[in-house]
């Protein structure tokens, strides 16, 4: 019970704050100290940075700001980085204040758009900012959920555009998850947005036990429990790498038991015996079985869980194992309720896509209790085990990490497979930020009373390093800006060239660019320091200045590169060689594969030739393979040896058909002696008259014959490379000052050159209007395409690539602007013949323009085309089943999911719909009746609101 002095102090400050007062009795529950800390600026006109962990209850101060808004007679509006987040908090807020009060702005959803509260995509308020939408009238409040999003390489610039150009009368409440750059990230927000508060919590509402699952045993991960380990922490050294820091608070019992399991499988020693089954042969290590792992979950009570997988078929695999495993998680009451929500989620999609998307199978999981969550399931799949995990149902869910941004979908505990994902680009171990963000999934607020967080131990994994990942406090906030063209046309039609560079330099990337280089400055000045000392080293005791030892050392790094080049080259021409030798193919024609799986005779079916891209000859080989070859394939030219009969309408998926040709090519080989040849090519190098002469130099100079040359040289290559770091760190403080109003500038010169932007007459020009028209016509439409390729659609619609198609040909050719694989692969996919292939052909040669222009500059390269959902949006458009669809990409060199599907078919939609905006007729028409045709079935049941 509070004293009286309490009582009153609580009162003063409802009196103080009686908005908060009001917005605190409708809620139910007592507020946090750094939520309170937060609401109260923000009554007091401030706007707020909260930097909070998931699950502490951030958005209950954005919830604020929109019942303040409503008090005042003001709008607000609650951004959201994906539209699953949107839609989740579209709910929430109807709920509460009523649908006819909210509205929701998406890409694929337009409800109530008026209404004094809306909810959107942060990408919707940014273009509302750039065309002064009369939506902004009356705005008071801005909530920029999940703000630190600003990092991502991809859509980060999005939320800084925001935050500068928001109307200064606008309240903006920033939330973030814990970044330990906080105080820098407030300072540039004081800069560009006014008194701003930057509140931060490490407080988790619910503690975090983090465990690690060795064979059959749970360890505690630390020696200390949660809170006495987090004052432990502080007091340990910075500087330290993450293994160091794990080292000083991991827990020594588990540190033995690992290190006893890695010595059962690094040190056995056997009899000798290497069979199978053979005596002494060395245990493999086999991870626990994921039935069994959440079997031990759920007997020590720590369901529901979360299993973070990093792979769409891991976690599609893992509801396999479950359900062949027997294991069932729930009872007959739960399975009616998850009956109902499936039946209510799903019933749009139609019947006839249901098995192609493998419904029946997820049904049967959900049932059991457990259910894979990633962007390869449609989206009336995720929101079904999203709403089912959210109301206990559903027990276990196997996920990618997309589940962990934003996504309100808390659990008890969370398990970790693996500490290395896929980022896009290579395999990369966790970082601390990530691991901190994965975990923080575990503990549901007002549920548990603790959370956990639960590591698969496996061979290599070192408890030290992840008990370092689970205590890291460092997860900086990095911009991700950069200016691209729809933003540059946009900015100098809103505000001038110069206004514009102004703009840029209060950018939050420009602001951490000019800090930096303070401390790149003083890394400049260590590495010059150090080449004195390097310097001194080479030169010890040789007076003599012929003795040039770096002169030396770079005559070696001469040949070096000198040989790689030729290397280089040799192979390009060797590609180039072989792929003309592909050109030269026909039907019939027995070729030799020199290495690779493919190795042996191989008989040709099809020459595979296009305008598109080099022959890919679709081939059979001696062991019945049939398939694409390329010309990496091929390190040599490839010449018919002989050729044979191959039957008229040969069906190379027929395996019998494919047994008989295989067989009439082994003969051929018999009856034309085509043993195995081997033929070595002779090197570049032997005849290059460069890199003799570099040699010949080499052997002349006089340190080549000092005792000690290799100790010298290698203290010389050390000096260069300090030398060499020196000037780039120089290079880098240059670009860095002013380095965003430059590569605007830069920008800026190819809208100019290619005619999306007027020149800028010299102000003392008599031609100098006082409001020059500065963004021509085609700089217009420009600034209303939303794409990572906004130019290049820009001038493939400026070229005429899309006169003339229909329909189901123009959501084929545009999928090429909007497609990225997954994955780089080596054959180019194949694409409908005709007016497509023609008009792919010419956004290739457009591109090619645009590249060089760009290059000129220095600007980026825009991205190449991609094809490989050509042959899907077309046969999509053109009304085929999704069944159809799938497998006719799959054929063409492309798989995809039913989600992949979903997913790009609406990324088309949104371009076609801007085409049918900006596009003269009939084009525009054209595109409109594309967009209709592409938002049917399984991609219009999606679409949710």
């Amino acid at each position: 019970m509070s004293s009286p002095a309490e009582r009153y102090a609580a009162a003063r400050r409802r009196s103080a704050h009686p908005t908060l007062s009001d917005f605190t009795a409708e809620l139910g529950f007592s507020l946090d100290p750094f939520q309170v800390e937060a609401c109260e600026a923000l009554e007091e006109g401030s706007g707020v940075l909260v930097c909070a962990p998931t699950g502490a209850g951030k958005t209950v101060v954005g919830e604020f700001a929109v019942h303040k808004a409503l008090q005042e007679g003001r709008k607000a509006f609650y951004t959201t980085p994906i539209k699953a987040l949107s839609n989740q908090k579209y709910s929430d807020l109807c709920e509460r204040y009523g649908a006819d009060r909210v509205g929701l702005l998406t890409g694929d959803n337009a409800i109530n758009g008026d209404a004094p509260v809306v909810v959107m995509t942060t990408e919707v308020l940014r273009n509302m900012l750039y065309v002064d939408s009369p939506a902004l009238t009356d705005l008071g409040y801005v909530v920029m959920d999940e703000v630190h999003y600003l990092a991502d390489r991809f859509r980060g610039a999005v939320w800084e555009e925001v935050i500068i150009h928001l109307p200064e009368h606008v309240r903006l409440v920033s939330l973030s998850a814990t970044v330990s750059n906080a105080e820098e990230f407030a300072d540039w927000l004081v800069t560009v947005r006014g008194d701003t508060r930057v509140v931060v919590s490490e407080v988790r509402p619910i503690p975090l036990w983090q465990h690690m699952l060795v064979g059959g045993r749970v360890f505690d991960l630390f020696a200390l429990r949660p809170a006495a380990h987090a004052g432990e922490w502080e007091q340990t050294p910075r500087g330290l790498s993450t293994r160091e820091r794990g080292r000083a608070v991991v827990d020594p019992e588990l540190v033995r038991y690992v290190h006893e399991q890695e010595r059962r499988f690094d040190s056995w020693h056997g009899g000798g015996g290497t069979g199978r089954n053979g005596f002494g042969s060395k245990p493999r290590y086999s991870p626990p079985s994921r039935p069994d792992v959440i079997e031990r979950l759920d007997r020590s009570g720590l369901l529901p869980a979360i299993t973070f997988v990093f792979s769409r078929n891991g976690c599609d695999a893992a509801v396999h194992q479950c359900l062949a495993s027997g294991l069932r998680l729930t009872d007959e009451s739960e399975r009616a309720a998850i009956a109902e929500i499936i039946d209510r989620r799903t019933g749009a999609l139609p019947d006839e896509d249901l098995h192609v998307l493998g419904f029946w199978e997820w049904r049967e999981g959900l049932l059991a209790g457990f259910a894979a969550h990633h962007a390869g399931l449609v989206p009336a799949f995720k929101e079904t085990v999203e709403e089912c995990f959210v109301r206990g149902l559903v027990k276990a869910v196997f996920a990618t990490e997309t589940l962990a941004l934003g996504i309100n979908m808390p659990a008890r505990t969370v398990v970790l497979e693996r500490l290395v994902k896929w980022n896009g680009e290579a395999h990369a171990d966790v970082t601390p930020g990530e691991y901190t963000q994965l975990t923080g999934r575990a503990g549901r607020r007002g549920i548990d009373v603790e959370g956990h967080a639960v590591v698969v131990w496996g061979p290599g994994v070192d408890p030290a390093v992840v008990a370092g990942l689970a205590s890291t406090r460092t997860y900086p906030l990095r911009s991700s800006f950069r200016p691209s063209y729809n933003m540059a046309v946009n900015l100098v039609g809103a505000f001038g060239r110069e206004h514009a560079r102004e703009l840029l330099a209060s950018s939050f990337a420009q602001f951490q660019a000019d800090r930096s280089v303070v401390g790149l400055a003083r890394s400049a000045a260590r590495h010059e320091e150090d080449a004195a000392k390097l310097e001194a080293e080479v030169r010890g005791g040789l007076t003599d200045a012929v003795f040039d030892v770096a002169g030396y050392a770079k005559l070696r790094s001469e040949i070096s590169q000198r040989e790689k080049a030729l290397s280089r080259d040799s192979q390009a021409k060797r590609r180039a060689d072989a792929a003309e030798s592909l050109a030269a193919l026909r039907a019939g024609d027995v070729i030799r594969v020199p290495s690779g799986r493919r190795q042996g005779l191989a008989v040709v079916l099809d020459p595979g030739l296009t305008e598109l891209a080099d022959p890919h000859p679709l081939v059979l080989t001696e062991d019945k393979w049939a398939g694409r070859l390329g010309s990496t394939d091929f390190p040599t030219p490839v010449t018919a040896l002989t050729r044979v009969r191959v039957p008229k309408n040969f069906n190379h998926r027929s395996p019998h058909a494919r047994r008989d040709l295989a067989s009439t090519l082994r003969n051929a080989r018999t009856e034309n002696d085509l043993g195995a040849r081997r033929t070595r090519g002779r090197s570049g190098a032997d005849d290059d008259p460069v890199l003799t002469d570099l040699r010949h130099a080499l052997r002349a100079h006089p340190v080549h014959g000092l005792p000690d040359r290799e100790e010298r040289v290698r203290a010389a290559d050390r000096w260069l490379r300090v030398l060499r770091e020196a000037e780039q760190l120089r290079r880098q403080i240059a670009e860095r000052t002013g380095s965003l109003t430059a590569q605007f500038d830069r920008t800026c010169d190819v809208l100019t050159e290619l005619g999306y932007l007027a020149p800028e007459p010299p102000a003392t020009s008599p031609d100098a209007d006082e409001h020059p028209e500065l963004v021509t016509d085609a700089g217009r439409r420009l600034g209303r395409i939303w794409s990572e390729t906004d130019l290049l659609t820009a001038e493939c619609l400026r070229a005429g690539a899309f006169r003339g198609l229909t329909p189901a040909e123009l959501a084929g050719v545009v999928s090429a602007l909007v497609f990225e694989a997954r994955r780089d692969t080596v054959a180019q996919p194949s694409v409908p013949a005709g007016k497509v292939t023609a008009a792919l052909a010419e956004m290739r040669r457009v591109h090619e323009r645009l590249a060089d222009v760009e290059r000129d500059h220095g600007v980026p390269v825009t991205r190449e085309l991609d094809l490989g959902f050509v042959w899907a949006a077309y046969r999509w458009a053109d009304g085929q089943t999704l069944d159809r669809v799938l497998a006719g990409a799959e054929a063409a060199g492309t798989e995809l999911s039913g989600g992949d599907f979903v997913r790009w078919a609406r990324q088309l939609i949104d371009l076609l719909d801007q085409l049918a905006k900006i596009a003269d007729e009939p084009l525009a028409g054209i595109a409109r009746s594309a967009v209709g045709r592409v938002r049917r079935g399984v991609v219009s049941a999606s679409v949710t609101g």
